[in-house]
């Protein structure tokens, strides 16, 4: 009589015959400890712990302070990990490739899609989708204009390209939207170099702007990441309320002015920041009631 299956063992792939595709358990020779090692070291990482030392990492995995530095380094050498002058570390750049990938695995982008073809056709501007990652935006997705003036400027942004959160009306949508701790934090990395003529170049005075940001439901750059491009943006909300992306359009400062733009397009992006995140399971209080 063959033995019963482990309960701990997965079953194999109803489309695979051979057993070598089922998932290994951690009792079987195929589960890799270094590679549990190492993730486990990347989820040490957090918002309220940005930067960590050896020992931190040792003492909250329980593991030897000579085994920690040997994974660290290695994750250093990948690009998972950076060395901060402090001699302390934090979650490097391939990390937040591997974030994007989640983010388009999980759908945020293909949700996000039509609304933003649908905002460009009644816009005429360019339409972006944005997460926030530290004191920079990266483009989840991006729908440029058809007007010859704006297809022009910035002509390199794509999805996965990073601006300074500072300076573009995504990044203000999501500074603001931060915990306190964090958004100091992100603030006290990012130095504030004048790029357009408008550029707020004072942390007091950008402060000042988010706190009036958290209960508006607009952000504006107008000519602050350079002198030829305005932009207004609106956040977007998942199924616990909180603040995951921005959308937004941009527009030549010459063909129309920041405070048009928020008059005859504003309710527009607002619309489509509001059905991305329906589509992420948002809903307003009263609709939840």
């Amino acid at each position: 009589m063959p033995a019963p299956r482990s309960a701990s063992r997965p079953k194999p792939r109803a489309d695979a015959a051979d057993p070598a595709w089922s998932v290994p358990s951690l009792r079987e020779p195929r589960y890799s400890q270094s590679l549990e090692r190492g993730l486990a070291i990347l989820t040490c990482f957090s918002a309220e712990k940005p930067s960590l030392g050896i020992a931190d990492i040792a003492d909250e995995l329980g593991m030897s302070r000579s085994t920690t530095h040997r994974y660290v380094i290695t994750l250093v050498a990948l690009g998972y990990l950076e060395q901060e002058a402090s001699r302390k570390y934090r979650l490097g750049l391939r990390v937040t490739d591997l974030g994007m990938a989640a983010l388009g695995s999980t759908g945020l982008a293909e949700h996000a899609h039509p609304y933003l073809e649908e905002l460009r056709a009644r816009t005429s501007y360019t339409a972006s989708l944005a997460v926030l990652d530290g004191a920079e935006i990266v483009y989840v997705d991006r729908v440029r204009s058809f007007r010859r003036g704006l297809r022009g400027s910035a002509p390199g942004l794509q999805p996965g390209s990073r601006l300074p959160a500072y300076c573009t009306a995504l990044g203000k949508v999501l500074l603001a939207h931060l915990p306190d701790d964090a958004q100091r934090r992100a603030l006290a990395d990012t130095r504030l170099a004048r790029r357009g003529p408008n550029t707020v170049t004072s942390k007091r005075a950008l402060r000042e702007q988010l706190a009036d940001l958290r209960d508006a439901p607009l952000a504006i750059a107008d000519r602050e990441l350079d002198e030829e491009v305005c932009a207004i943006a609106a956040p977007v909300r998942d199924g616990g309320h909180e603040v995951v992306a921005a959308v937004s359009v941009a527009a030549h400062a010459g063909m129309i002015s920041v405070e048009e733009m928020m008059d005859a397009l504003g309710p527009h992006v607002i619309a489509a920041a509001d059905r991305v995140s329906a589509r992420l399971g948002y809903r307003r209080e009263h609709e939840r009631g």
